[in-house]
């Protein structure tokens, strides 16, 4: 079992909590609610300030210094709104859809480790609610849950729109599910650890988006995939089907859902920070300057820092992605999950157990080994999503194709109007006219009738 012990010298280390006691859970559960609800009121406005730094703009900036105190107002909006039910809703599940997705955005907080253990009113105590050995399979159940929130909102309306967005919410939930589940697997093996705890002790000496840039890669992607975020956000495309499950919601009804969405992309980045860079250490460099201080980096409560540090670094590429890239075709979408980032997962999931395989016989340098695999798979799968060998012609040379084919003014017996190149025929009036002009019974009528107008014209 020595292959499967994970890269570190020694099995990975597991939060202890046997000097926990029942008023600590309740501190360390009011304060994970109360932080993920202040961290949402703080993201709305990073969001919003960011994405206007993006585009020219200034953002919030009138309620509170630097518009910090935008966000409150927004929330006390939201919870005057009229609230209604529809009459034709199946009621309990209508009522209760949007209480599913929030508690399941609540819940998965519990079990990521935020900091080292400290000392908390005497008590030693890690950074952490609880842990299990298979935490993150409880984490990936629980999101998983979370998905049926919006597929029962929109089931429950009854109405057509959101109905369509509760069906491609399912959808993409399972497709890109799949992906980030093989993608973790690869992690499991390598850090022999599924508790969270666990996963943050394996990578003391060596981060695994070093040797796993390929599942990192993959589970980058999902991560906007799960949180409906653009470019992924189909469930909920305002211009095919106006917000799709939270269509016929109103006031706190939709105010859950808003707020479960975003409390799920600080879950994210969580667990992007927890499973691939480290978790609450700081690093070499940052560890390295603390020495030269006589501190510790790692050590007490600068572990949260390092944590938060990190977090905020993945909001910060959400709300990149979200200024910088278009939503996605649904066809686009679901070939990209289904014939490019599960492939990608399979194939690296193999390499790894080869790996690992060959290390149960051999002795290798399974560190080395993996870091070369793990950048060499991660070119190869960038070349193959952004790469384009495909010859694509001048804007002349499409004109010169175009003037050469014919153009009738309708496809597939719709009208449409010509592009650079294309020229409408004559309408058939035009053609008879000029036929008739041509003809020598015409040429005579014309030639008689401006004869007979001249003899009229004389005779006055």
């Amino acid at each position: 079992m020595k292959s499967f012990v994970g890269l570190a010298a020694a099995a990975p280390e597991v939060a202890q909590f046997d000097q926990d006691t029942w008023w600590i859970w309740v501190i360390k559960a009011v304060f994970i609610v109360v932080f993920l609800i202040f961290s949402v009121i703080f993201a709305l406005w990073f969001e919003r300030r960011l994405l206007a730094r993006m585009q020219n703009r200034l953002g919030p900036n009138t309620v509170g210094p630097l518009g910090l105190l935008q966000s409150f107002p927004d929330a006390l909006k939201l919870l005057m709104k009229e609230d209604f039910f529809l009459k034709g809703a199946d009621k309990v599940v209508y009522f209760i859809a949007p209480a599913i997705s929030a508690l399941c955005a609540f819940t998965i907080m519990a079990v990521i480790p935020m900091g080292p253990s400290v000392n908390l009113f005497g008590h030693i105590t890690p950074l952490q609610l609880t842990d299990s050995p298979v935490a993150l399979l409880f984490v990936l159940a629980v999101a998983a849950l979370g998905e049926y929130g919006l597929v029962l909102g929109g089931w429950s309306a009854r109405s057509t729109l959101p109905l369509y967005g509760s069906v491609r919410s399912a959808t993409q939930m399972i497709s890109y599910e799949l992906a980030q589940g093989l993608s973790l697997v690869t992690l499991f093996i390598v850090n022999g650890s599924m508790s969270a705890s666990g996963i943050v002790s394996a990578q003391t000496s060596l981060w695994n988006i070093f040797i796993l840039l390929p599942a990192f890669l993959v589970y980058l992607v999902t991560m906007f995939g799960e949180a409906n975020r653009l470019p992924f956000d189909l469930p909920e495309a305002e211009n095919e089907i106006v917000a799709g499950p939270h269509t016929e919601y109103s006031s706190m009804k939709f105010g859950w859902y808003y707020l479960s969405e975003y409390i799920n992309i600080l879950n994210l980045s969580m667990l992007a920070t927890t499973l691939f860079l480290g978790g609450w250490h700081a690093g070499p460099i940052i560890g390295t300057f603390f020495n030269l201080l006589g501190a510790d980096a790692n050590a007490g409560w600068w572990g949260m820092l390092w944590f938060l540090g990190k977090t905020w670094t993945f909001m910060g590429v959400f709300v990149w992605v979200r200024g910088t890239l278009v939503r996605f075709r649904y066809d686009q979408f679901m070939r990209f999950g289904w014939k490019g980032l599960i492939p990608a997962a399979l194939i690296w999931l193999a390499i790894v157990m080869v790996v690992f395989g060959i290390n149960t016989v051999y002795t290798i340098n399974v560190t080395s080994v993996m870091v070369i695999l793990s950048v060499g798979f991660a070119l190869i799968m960038l070349i193959w999503a952004f790469g384009d060998d495909t010859y694509h012609p001048s804007q002349a040379e499409i004109i010169a194709e175009r003037e050469k084919a014919g153009f009738d003014g309708f496809e597939d017996g719709y009208p449409v109007p010509p592009l650079p190149g294309q020229h409408l025929p004559p309408s058939p009036r035009a053609q008879r006219r000029s036929a008739n002009a041509a003809s020598p019974a015409a040429a005579l009528l014309s030639a008689n009738g401006e004869a007979a107008t001249a003899q009229e014209v004389s005779n006055d």
